[in-house]
């Protein structure tokens, strides 16, 4: 008789429970990941009603596994381009949330008892919200449309990477089991030193060989080749100090800038959601009952925490952000919850031995309790918004709205903030480079020249040339290349801004005196090292400066076209919600069976019946921006329209039958954008007609502020004074001739 390993009765058992426990949780609308969890529970080691699963570690193996995919596939959808989306108002309050879940789940554990360690992991396990159920509560309700929506996706976006980055400090206080500043400073210089570097080379490797290779890349090969270069990282990850999970991440993140990246996707969701199954599975298996009623009061007070927690701490974000009060009290009470990163969390505790077992079921817990929680919350935040601005007194109800209006209509940073930022970057990246260059030869080439050479002396000079000439353009790079745009010279020639231009500029070249001589400690004499390098050093980047910024300009170049990403230079204005008066832009489709189809907009009377207005008409390849009141409205258009939540929701039911929101990853570059009448611009004591700003950016006026007054859908006989803030719709490219 054939002996099948206890493994594989353990997967047959734990699949099939987990289809069938998931069945029944679509039936009743609930997420999979709680089925998947339940299921665990079932045939877990704490429940003997059914079969139990016997190989304990193997499964657990398997669990790591489903981390490793899970967190590749999130790198995969993440991307670096959708990064540059996300606007700054999401990233204030994810940053606002995560820190403050952190320190509340903190003091929340050492209230209750526990140790530093347990309550530092129920502070990340708090901390980030579930993407999973947020988007099936909006879906249900039908909220995809309304205006906080994008800003709740991009918040979730951040929280990812935020979580990533918790993640590995979590690992490194925990297995260190000490608290102070010198070690956090550490942990984060190392990871920032390897996220840069792994970014930098794997952008600059990756999409061109998967390029050249696209003939040869079948299915099954691009497969096998993601996967393999998935594990690579994993294992690089590992070996430098890391989880696993950052290695996956970073290269799906690296991945996803490629040309492949939607067929990668796609050949990967399968393998991640069995993985992913059976990851979370074995979280069922880990669920004691008796820890549960043991700890229900410590489960009812945390689930309470992370409610009031996060509401509170996502609002305040939202009112840092100039949000106003409407959008955060939605925004906070649609994230007070936690998910499938808290498990991840909870389970790295669990791996590194530094939690303990009851860590795990009070998160499971507390996220069961969430995900019923949520849909309701999100429900009644309508209601909950209403009261709160008829409570607030009319003097801070003006204060917020002046507020808001003044952090969104913000321009983009000014001259000396953009050199100043692209000076600092660059110097980080060329740092990176160089460092890795020169550690790299030291480590690997200087023992095997030395070897090779029988001379000690003569391996450490030529590991030291070679190093130095390989660094060379990055080099040249770090003390030569100034940024040949017109910011830097209008920075230059303002007076005050000269000096520190210079000492910038200064400071570039000690900085690569210091890591010239203190990386060629590693082959020579720390004197001589110091001025052998400087000399060297001198001499290459002076006299080969041409040559020299050739190379690198081939580099930059690569890496640039890599990058899916816009670069620094061309990065589109994000579109920003018309924040006094609840208004967002919005795309909808025409659909055949509209009951707007063949009338003009002048006959339709958009704008009388329900109160939004069309700024673009796209039709196949053509695009009417903006559109006049004798344009036609034909199947198939797609519109975007400016409107209250109200008025979009009242407009779509006669524009279309099913829902086409564009969310938080639309690539379309049209959109909302404010603008601000300057003491020099040319627009001042022109009407809005007369301006000619719909000639000349295809742009259309549909808000102004002026002092404390606000217009919505001005007439276009309206005069533009200094000082007015204009909100516009157009393309982000277009929108730039305005400025």
């Amino acid at each position: 008789m054939t002996h099948l390993p206890e493994l594989i009765h353990d997967l047959a058992l734990i699949l099939i429970a987990a289809s069938v426990v998931s069945v029944i949780f679509k039936m009743l609308k609930q997420p999979s990941v709680l089925g998947y969890i339940i299921a665990g529970f079932l045939v877990g080691p704490h429940f003997s009603v059914f079969p139990t699963v016997t190989d304990l570690p193997n499964v657990q193996t398997w669990a790591e596994i489903g981390v490793i995919f899970l967190l590749f596939a999130l790198g995969l959808e993440f991307s670096f381009r959708k990064l540059t989306r996300v606007g700054g108002a999401s990233t204030i309050i994810a940053i606002v949330e995560v820190v403050s879940m952190v320190i509340i789940g903190f003091f929340s554990g050492r209230i209750l008892g526990w140790g530093n360690v347990d309550s530092l992991f129920l502070g990340g396990v708090l901390a980030i919200s579930s993407t999973t159920i947020i988007i099936r509560a909006f879906d249900e309700l039908g909220f995809k449309g309304r205006g906080f929506v994008q800003t709740v996706f991009g918040t979730l976006i951040v929280e990812d990477l935020v979580a990533i980055v918790l993640m590995v400090l979590l690992s490194t206080l925990a297995v260190s089991r000490t608290f102070a500043g010198l070690e956090m400073v550490g942990a984060m210089s190392k990871l920032a030193f390897f996220l840069v570097l792994w970014f930098v080379a794997g952008i600059f490797l990756l999409p061109t060989l998967i390029k050249r290779a696209k003939g040869f890349l079948s299915d099954e090969t691009l497969l096998v080749v993601s996967i393999g270069l998935c594990f690579l990282m994993v294992g690089g990850a590992t070996v430098a100090g890391f989880s696993p999970a950052l290695g996956a991440f970073i290269m799906g993140s690296i991945l996803a800038e490629t040309t492949e990246r939607e067929r990668i996707e796609h050949l990967v969701q399968p393998v991640k959601d069995l993985f992913g199954a059976v990851f979370f599975v074995s979280v069922g298996m880990l669920i004691d009952p008796k820890l549960i009623v043991e700890h229900a009061l410590p489960i009812a007070l945390i689930t309470l925490v992370t409610i009031i927690g996060k509401t509170l701490s996502t609002f305040t974000g939202g009112m840092i952000a100039g949000q106003g009060v409407r959008n955060s009290t939605q925004i906070g009470m649609s994230l007070a919850q936690i998910g499938e990163f808290s498990f991840i969390i909870a389970s790295l505790g669990q791996s590194l031995k530094v939690t303990s077992d009851f860590l795990y079921p009070v998160a499971v817990g507390v996220s069961a309790i969430t995900t019923f929680t949520t849909p309701y919350m999100i429900r009644s935040s309508g209601a909950i918004c209403e009261t709160l601005e008829r409570s607030l007194p009319k003097t801070w109800q003006d204060t917020l709205s002046r507020y808001a209006e003044s952090t969104r209509s913000i321009s983009s940073s000014g001259d000396w903030s953009v050199i100043l930022r692209h000076l600092v970057s660059r110097a980080v990246i060329q740092s990176v480079l160089i460092i890795a260059v020169f550690l790299g030869i030291a480590r690997f080439a200087q023992p095997w020249l030395q070897a090779q050479l029988d001379s000690r002396a003569y391996g450490s000079v030529l590991g030291w040339l070679i190093a130095l000439i390989v660094s060379a353009p990055f080099f040249w790079a770090l003390v030569q290349r100034t940024p040949s745009t017109e910011a830097f010279w209008r920075v230059y020639g303002q007076a005050r801004y000269r000096a520190p231009l210079i000492i910038l500029m200064i400071a570039r070249w000690v900085l690569a005196i210091l890591l010239v001589g203190s990386l060629s400690s590693h082959f020579f004499n720390v004197w001589w090292s110091l001025l052998l390098s400087l000399a060297l050093m001198l001499t290459i980047v002076v006299i080969f400066s041409r040559r020299l910024g050739d190379i690198y300009a081939w580099f930059a170049i690569r890496f640039a076209k890599n990058l899916s990403a816009s670069t620094e230079a061309h990065v589109a204005p994000e579109p920003a919600p018309l924040a006094p008066w609840d208004a967002h832009l919005e795309t909808l489709e025409i659909t055949p069976e509209s009951q707007l189809i063949g009338l003009t907009l002048a006959e339709a009377k958009i704008r009388e019946t329900f109160g939004v207005t069309i700024a673009m008409i796209e039709r196949g390849e053509r695009r009417i921006a903006p559109p006049t009141q004798n344009d036609r409205l034909f199947p198939y258009d797609e519109v975007s329209v400016i409107g209250t939540d109200d008025q979009i929701l009242r407009f779509r039911e006669a524009a279309e039958n099913r829902s086409s929101a564009t969310d938080a990853e639309s690539g379309s570059n049209y959109g909302l954008f404010p603008f601000r009448i300057e003491t020099d611009s040319p627009f001042i004591g022109k009407s809005i007609r007369e301006s000619g700003i719909r000639e000349q950016a295809e742009a259309l006026v549909v808000g102004v502020e002026r002092g404390g007054d606000r217009i919505l859908n001005p007439d276009s006989s309206l005069t533009v004074d200094k000082g007015d803030l204009l909100w516009v719709v157009c393309d982000s490219e277009k929108f730039r001739r305005l400025r």
